[in-house]
């Protein structure tokens, strides 16, 4: 390195006592040295300072702050004066440095740097300005007009000019006020602020306090800064989650609540009327029972989707959990509105949604509450809302009901019969009768349907379709379904001791099916009553096949492993074919009574399916022979097994032990 040249340029700086030195900031060496700084630097020569490397161990906060240097000494020519701890051979020695830029011969920004050493200085006092250095909290002291007097590295990396003012970085000229009201009433704040920076808007903590500067004694204005921008969004973030359903990213039940509460003055200044839509999908439970709770889940998103699509952008669809959604909207004439948006609402549903290969369709049955005609709290709405929900699907669901008082009085009567229901287990209510199924040429009694149902003491006797899906609802459905199964299999036994061998069939439901006990269930049933399990049959629906397959075949082959019938119910209602049932250990058709009893319009289909029935070696039982006609029509088929009313309705025991007898 050829030094000479810089000797004769530089030769007037060395008559100076206090130490001057040129440093490359690009290259981290020193460029020149006068003789002061060659002793302070603990140097044995110009060329041996030179050639040493000073970014070897150079902290991240030093080269950002060299780096700042030259940013401002090229766009501002700016000088700076400041206590900086060299540390040549390892040992501190501290200066205070007067730093200004300095061109060198190849165009590119250096830094000449005048020290001047410090009296011993206290160590807190250096550790203090140590820790200014490198500490991430940006801090500036402003003199009183605003101007920044002095920044340490992480303030002005932060800001995006060196001369901006407070009122400049705080982006809400309010915030900057209310900052200002605060320190003049109590000479300190801290306040969570917006503020520009050299990347964008962050939000900063700021702490300020009223004090002197320390040069010129005039009053100044000391600033602390802290990036909490990462909690701020956190803290967005966790209030999204409140007020949103975290599957569809609907409004939740929170978040209508309190956009209820906003609409209400605009409501009443403007005279307009408000509407909460109830909205809950038909068996969709059956959708997770079959399919799983991935396909539900994937149903539910589209729905959502879909219904967001049927209302204005000023209406409000929410999600309040399970398959229920919830709509509010307000119009200056409400139901005409309703009207209008029902049939897109109803379309946006129905249309098919392709779920694993498959197309589903699921209908929504919609209950209505007006406001303010049928509560003035959005609570009272709610639950009005549902209750009219309730009565259209006791319609017939895929329909839209309007609230009315005689709905309360239902869901009163719903409830006490729910409260009835579980007194029934403990009161023995529950009796188990028996539907015969005979062979349809002779007649003879071969087996029996069990069917459950309900002798309440005051009430009589309860209709299955009443309280059975009141017991899937609240989940009895197992319990149910347990006694059942028992009951069946120690009638299975007791008939046979008195010498009839009859096949006793027991509907399972999809959460039967689904249920992780029922393997249990069946097995201890089985040990208790001592039944033979051959002649016991398990009767499913079609719907419950639709799913993974993998799980139905492994819980089919332990029901094998019990040696259980397995019989498909209600066959050509649902979504199976034939060819699909070849994947499952079904032994036993059961031929729904809707191709029996409509003949005349399903004849071809019905007689397509006995044929496919008897090639895949089914044995078929056809359901609800009510005629003679009928009964011919079955025999003529070469179907083996019928029941039906023509034979006889369900029976209680000791009925259908006289009918037995007396054939």
């Amino acid at each position: 390195m050829d030094l000479q040249p810089r000797e004769a340029r530089y030769a007037a700086l060395n008559l100076l006592h206090h130490p001057v030195w040129i440093f490359d900031i690009d290259l981290r060496r020193v460029h020149w040295s006068n003789n002061a700084a060659l002793h302070i630097w603990s140097a044995p020569s110009l060329a041996e300072l030179c050639a040493r490397d000073m970014g070897a161990d150079m902290s991240e906060s030093v080269a950002r702050r060299l780096a700042q240097y030259q940013s401002d000494f090229i766009s501002q020519g700016a000088t700076f004066n400041e206590q900086w701890t060299l540390y040549p051979g390892g040992k501190p020695v501290s200066l205070t440095v007067r730093m200004s830029g300095h061109r060198l011969d190849d165009g590119r920004m250096a830094m000449l740097c005048e020290g001047r050493e410090q009296a011993v200085e206290e160590p807190e006092s250096l550790r203090s300005v140590e820790a200014l250095l490198h500490t991430p909290v940006m801090i500036t002291l402003f003199g009183e007009d605003g101007r920044p007097l002095y920044r340490n590295p992480a303030a002005r990396a932060s800001v995006r000019r060196l001369d901006e003012k407070l009122a400049e970085r705080i982006v809400d000229t309010r915030s900057h006020a209310s900052l200002l009201a605060a320190l003049a009433s109590e000479g300190m704040a801290t306040q969570t602020l917006a503020v520009h920076t050299e990347t964008g808007p962050r939000w900063h903590e700021i702490s300020a306090r009223r004090c002197k500067d320390a040069v010129t004694g005039q009053a100044a204005l000391l600033v602390s800064e802290v990036d909490v921008s990462a909690i701020k969004r956190t803290e967005a973030q966790a209030q999204y989650m409140a007020l949103h359903d975290a599957l569809t990213g609907l409004p939740n039940r929170s978040h209508l609540t309190q956009r209820f509460e906003m609409v209400l003055g605009a409501i009443r200044d403007a005279q307009q009327q408000a509407a909460l839509i109830f909205i809950d999908l038909d068996h969709f439970k059956d959708v997770n029972d079959t399919l799983g709770h991935a396909a539900g889940d994937a149903l539910l998103i589209e729905v959502s989707r879909r219904l967001r699509g049927a209302v204005r952008g000023s209406d409000l669809v929410a999600r309040l959990g399970g398959d229920e959604f919830l709509i509010l909207m307000v119009a200056s004439d409400i139901r005409s509105e309703i009207e209008r948006v029902r049939l897109r609402l109803t379309r946006a549903v129905a249309e098919p949604v392709h779920l694993g290969g498959r197309d589903l369709h699921v209908t929504a049955s919609i209950g209505v509450a007006l406001y303010p005609q049928h509560g003035s709290d959005v609570q009272t709405l709610m639950r009005n809302a549902d209750l009219a929900m309730y009565s259209a699907k006791e319609g017939g669901r895929n329909a839209l009901a309007y609230y009315d008082a005689a709905m309360a009085d239902a869901v009163e009567g719903r409830t006490a019969l729910e409260a009835e229901l579980r007194l029934a287990f403990e009161r023995r209510e529950f009796e188990v009768h028996y539907q015969p199924i005979v062979e349809a040429l002779s007649g003879r009694i071969v087996g029996a349907e069990a069917l459950v149902r309900w002798r309440h003491p005051q009430r009589g006797l309860v209709a299955p379709d009443v309280f059975i899906p009141l017991c899937e609802s609240t989940g009895l459905i197992r319990r149910l379904g347990a006694l059942v199964f028992s009951s069946a299999a120690h009638q299975q036994v007791a008939w046979a001791q008195a010498g009839h061998v009859l096949r006793i069939a027991v509907n399972l439901s999809a959460r039967q099916l689904r249920g992780a006990e029922l393997l249990s269930d069946l097995a201890a049933a089985l040990r208790a009553s001592g039944a033979d399990p051959r002649q016991l049959q398990l009767e499913i629906t079609e719907s419950m096949l639709l799913g993974q397959d993998n799980e139905l075949l492994a819980l089919f082959q332990s029901l094998q492993d019990l040696h259980l019938g397995l019989a498909l119910d209600d066959f050509g209602t649902g979504y199976s074919n034939l060819a699909y049932l070849q994947r499952f250990p079904i032994d036993t058709l059961k031929i729904d009574k809707t191709f029996i009893q409509g003949l005349q319009n399903n004849r071809a289909l019905a007689e397509l399916i006995v044929s496919m029935a008897r090639l895949m070696r089914l044995r078929v039982v056809a359901e609800g022979v009510e005629t003679q006609e009928q009964l011919a029509w079955v025999r003529a088929q070469g179907i083996e097994f019928c029941q039906g009313y023509l034979f006889a309705r369900p029976l209680p025991v000791a009925d259908f032990g006289a009918l037995l007898a007396a054939r």
